[in-house]
């Protein structure tokens, strides 16, 4: 715990003018960022008696080693260089705000040939325009499919819509008249344009000029007897209008506005908005979030509109925001609002009428969330340390494993040996520290070596941050030997550190540095220490449990592997499948756990999640290198014209036939990258003949499939039944 005058800067070193300040820890890690309209009368509140201050501010400032500030010229630009530096840091003595769900949106894509209208996540796109959000997926899909009556504007993917303009026949919704079929030219691109674009009208809350429109067409139709046209004008109406029943009308006077309610207590603080758009409730959204620091309601609304609007610009930021309570001052956030949207927008507190009645609405909304957030984590908290408690009198450890490490081997018949680590914080998977290795010191089939290497390499890095840090105490340090290396025991080259495909976070945005180590992370935030610029370090947050997939051999390994490191504080034990035994090592006989036991239950869930999270990496690679060809090898040939190629010529083993002027006639490739085609083709092995694994027959490439290596997806050479090769995997 530091003093906070050992680090306190000295009379008049801190400017009088607006600026952001961050503290920083002893191993540089922000823990957090503030800004001030005058940074020398906001730190000097920070450094006086400890017993002056909040409980959380007083934990904060003992905790900080050092305190540095950014002059700026407006209170603008301090807001604005505050939620940049909050994104990237992510101190953790700051506010933050957990989105419970990725909310969808329905979204049409505006800056496409033939728009197309689609329920859409995560991040937003530029030219694509957004309603919403939603509470569930199915309410867009059931609004769309009332709409696409009047308005058909196309829905389908692009490979339906590709497919549909081949063979000239629409999709089913083309024949239902749900759908104008742009793909087969019933509409032009412009017409179908404008459709999209009324559209977007209704949903933007403009429905009055639609419908009379209709109901003046449906009396035209009756006065001319074409009453059937009359009747499906009536349906049109009839759907329209039960479209807008679903989202009810609550401010008369058509206003655009969001409205935002906090409910909080002394720990915790729930945020709701309502998103109202033609004096109807468009969307609605939550947040929740530990109060860390110190904080008014007038704060809260301050990180809640800079969550909010961070990202958006123009009409996405409504022309007025209602709120419970002002930031101080308002007029920074009041201007930095009206930048993002172009024009004027107005942040104030709702006084009476409608306007108040509905902020009331959304304030029992909010509290409703925090009491059922609590209840939810209060079960689950009950759980998860019912869990633990029980792994470590299991395992007879000092404390209960907050972070535990799991790690795994996945291979096929020996082939793209893999490893995976995943992670487990207070008993819930912690994806932003999953890493994934290639086992590259040796060849072949063995899982003991290869969990050794693994735990090795793995520790071999936390020793070396240690050190850096000056926290490896006892005198000697690592050894060259001991220093990681970026040859085979450590490189592979395009690895994403985290998990592919893992749901978007509010860290989604954290910048990459290109290829990265197999065993080392791309830049992510959580506990791990972090280096001088405050991001996370590589490997330097030590489990107090490691897991390994197997028996007492797995087991071994890893506390060999542990035992040459000097590393006597991290505790180790296996799960074998066949059983659910837990072996621990230099233990004849496992700890066998009641079926029923919560820690079991845990161990399980980590133990399976490992062995998942290797063996998608380990098919990653294996149907990687079958779709590899003999042009990968090309210098300077690209994707784009390596698929122009195949698809002029039909195979690589016509391509390997043709002559170079031929292989010039290809769009985009010329004489010099032909020939260096056909110098590449004529060195390169010709791939064996592909068999059918069902008649024994071997088939020939001569009728224009692409050449397929084998073992290659699709098997058309295989070492035996799928259910056999999925045995063989690991």
């Amino acid at each position: 715990m530091a003093d906070p005058s050992s680090y306190r800067p000295r009379p008049g070193e801190i400017p009088d003018s607006p600026g952001v300040y961050r503290f920083r820890d002893e191993h540089r890690r922000v823990i957090y960022v503030g800004k001030a309209k005058s940074l020398r009368q906001r730190l000097a509140n920070y450094f006086q008696d400890l017993a002056n201050l909040h409980p959380r501010t007083r934990t904060m400032v003992t905790t900080a080693a050092s305190v540095e500030w950014t002059v700026v010229s407006t209170e603008v630009e301090a807001l604005q260089l505050e939620y940049s530096w909050i994104k990237e840091y992510d101190p953790r003595f700051n506010v933050k705000y957990r989105d419970d769900k990725s909310y969808p949106y329905l979204a049409v894509t505006m800056n496409e040939e033939f728009p197309r209208v689609q329920v859409m996540r995560g991040q937003k796109k530029k030219g694509v325009r957004y309603f919403g959000p939603y509470g569930h997926a199915w309410a867009i899909r059931d609004t769309v499919d009332l709409l696409l009556r009047v308005f058909p504007v196309r829905t389908c993917s692009a490979g339906v819509f590709k497919n549909a303009a081949r063979t000239g026949r629409p999709c089913l919704l083309g024949y239902i008249g749900k759908c104008s079929a742009p793909c087969v030219g019933r509409i032009t691109p412009d017409d179908h344009w404008d459709l999209a674009d009324e559209f977007c009208d209704f949903m933007a809350g403009r429905t009055g000029t639609y419908l009379r429109r209709l109901e003046r067409q449906m009396a035209e139709a009756a006065e001319e007897m074409e009453y059937e046209r009359a009747a499906r004008l009536r349906d049109d109406i009839g759907a329209l209008k039960k479209a807008m029943e679903k989202s009810a009308v609550v401010l008369a006077d058509a206003t655009d506005a969001d409205l935002i309610a906090v409910a909080e207590d002394e720990l915790e603080a729930a945020v709701q908005i309502f998103h109202v758009r033609g004096g109807r409730v468009r969307g609605q959204r939550g947040w929740v979030t530990d109060k860390v620091e110190e904080i008014t309601t007038g704060a809260l609304v301050e990180h809640a509109l800079q969550q909010l609007y961070g990202e958006e610009s123009g009409d996405a930021v409504p022309k007025e925001v209602l709120v419970p309570a002002l930031p101080d001052p308002v007029e920074p956030v009041q201007q930095w609002l009206t930048e993002r949207r172009g024009s004027g927008v107005s942040l104030r507190i709702p006084q009476r009428g409608d306007k108040k009645a509905l902020m009331e609405t959304v304030q029992r909304n909010a509290q409703q969330a925090l009491v059922l957030h609590k209840t939810k984590r209060a079960s689950d908290l009950t759980t998860r340390s019912r869990a633990l408690e029980e792994i470590a009198e299991a395992l007879d450890l000092d404390s209960a494993p907050l972070r535990i490490e799991c790690y795994d081997i996945s291979h096929l018949q020996g082939d793209d040996v893999v490893a995976s680590m995943v992670v487990f914080e207070d008993g819930l998977a912690r994806k932003s520290e999953y890493r994934r290795f290639q086992i590259k010191g040796f060849e072949g089939q063995d899982d003991v070596r290869s969990m050794h290497e693994v735990i090795t390499r793995r520790f071999r890095r936390y020793l070396a941050e240690k050190e850096k840090t000056g926290e490896w105490a006892d005198g000697g340090g690592l050894t060259d030997g001991d220093r990681p290396t970026t040859g085979a025991d450590a490189t592979e080259n395009g690895a994403d550190a985290t998990e592919n495909g893992a749901a978007p976070t509010e860290h989604d945005a954290a910048p990459t540095r290109g290829p990265a180590l197999a065993d080392e992370p791309a830049l992510t935030d959580g506990p791990a220490l972090k280096d001088d610029d405050g991001r996370p370090k590589r490997f330097a947050y030590p489990p107090q449990l490691v897991v390994v997939d197997g028996g007492q051999p797995q087991v071994a390994a890893a506390q060999r592997a542990l035992d040459e490191l000097g590393i006597d504080d991290i505790a180790v034990c296996g799960l074998a499948k066949r059983l659910e035994e837990v072996w621990l090592p230099r233990e004849d006989d496992p700890v066998v756990l009641p079926r029923t036991s919560e820690g079991l239950y845990l161990l399980q869930r980590v133990r399976d999640e490992a062995h998942r999270f290797a063996i998608t990496y380990q098919r990653a690679k294996r149907a990687k290198r079958f779709r590899s060809s003999p042009l990968d090898d090309v210098p300077g040939l690209g994707e784009t014209r390596k698929q122009a190629l195949i698809k002029h010529f039909g195979s690589v083993k016509k391509l390997r036939s043709a002559t170079i002027d031929q292989i010039c006639e290809v769009p985009g490739i010329g004489r010099k990258t032909a020939e260096t085609v056909a110098v590449a083709l004529a060195g390169a092995t010709p791939a064996a003949p592909a068999v059918n694994t069902a008649t024994g027959e071997i088939m020939d490439d001569d009728d224009g499939a692409p050449e397929t290596t084998a073992d290659a997806p699709g098997e058309p050479v295989s070492a035996g039944t799928p259910d056999e090769r999925r045995g063989q995997e690991r």
